[in-house]
């Protein structure tokens, strides 16, 4: 037994011994009445993604936009305070007709438009405050397009002979126009406002209807621009009949008006549809 023991130790002593190990330290135990701070994290960084070439599109497109439709605004005024003396109310109906051009255009062309751009326009911002402020212009429409409505109203039945409401093309699309900007407005506000306090049970069908909403609401800025150059085109042959030929400077204003429009149905219709123009949301996650 003593031989065998002998024989045994020194393969003992060659046998290696474990490396030592160093175990990081246990992660700090965080009380659960604590709650981890939130961290600001962004699912895509736009400005990195834009190009240069993306960078100038994105300037050309918001800029250009911004300047036409205070343009449109600018120019419906020039023409009904220096060529159509100005506003009234009932004590003057043909005065009173200036009311529905002008505020026609600022709800449904300026305030509308405005709203559909603030989309590209506020890259940095978080997304609930694009979407208060886009329901806010889309809000400021709305007196606009009731008074201006009343005022053609009160112009036709006012008029001595009075005139024949709805007869005409412009008039049938006007009123296609709103029913379409209220349907956008109800369903916009309850759909992406109100199903905000319960989001978590509501976020799939908010998803889904984004871009039938936008559809729409492009669809909606179209008919209006479309709408407004047929009430151009029927009140210059109104006033000018066969002088209209004879390029009376008034005509020239309303005709810089039609053009004004037709390329605000261009550039925002760009800038809606345009994949590179649009913004990601920044999502907000906790470090836990």
């Amino acid at each position: 037994m003593d031989e065998s023991k002998s024989e045994l130790a020194p393969l003992a002593e060659l046998e290696p011994t474990p490396p030592e190990v160093d175990l990081p330290p246990p992660p700090p135990q965080v009380p659960l009445h604590q709650s981890a701070p939130i961290k600001q994290l962004t699912t895509d960084d736009d400005s990195r993604d834009l190009s240069c070439g993306g960078w100038c599109e994105y300037v050309l497109v918001v800029v250009l936009s911004s300047v036409l439709l205070l343009a449109s605004l600018v120019l419906i005024l020039f023409w009904a305070l220096y060529y159509r003396e100005g506003f009234a109310w009932n004590e003057n109906p043909q005065r009173q007709f200036n009311l529905h051009p002008v505020l026609m255009i600022a709800g449904f062309i300026f305030f509308s438009g405005f709203s559909m751009l603030l989309y590209r326009i506020s890259r940095c911002c978080r997304r609930i405050y694009v979407k208060l402020l886009h329901t806010i212009f889309h809000a400021l429409a709305i007196p606009c397009i009731v008074l201006g409505f009343m005022a053609v109203l009160d112009h036709h039945n006012l008029s001595d002979p009075p005139i024949t409401n709805f007869y005409s093309i412009h008039s049938w699309m006007g009123l296609v126009t709103m029913g379409l900007f209220a349907i956008q407005f109800v369903v916009g506000f309850f759909s992406f406002l109100l199903l905000l306090c319960c989001d978590n049970s509501t976020a799939g069908f908010r998803a889904s209807l984004v871009p039938l909403h936008a559809t729409f609401g492009l669809t909606t800025f179209v008919l209006a621009a479309a709408t407004a150059l047929t009430g151009l085109t029927q009140t210059a042959f109104f006033k000018f009949g066969a002088d209209y030929s004879q390029w009376p400077q008034e005509a020239i204003i309303m005709n810089a008006l039609a053009l004004v429009l037709i390329a605000l149905i261009i550039l925002i219709s760009y800038a809606v549809r345009r994949e590179t123009l649009r913004v990601k949301p920044l999502s907000y996650l906790s470090e836990r």
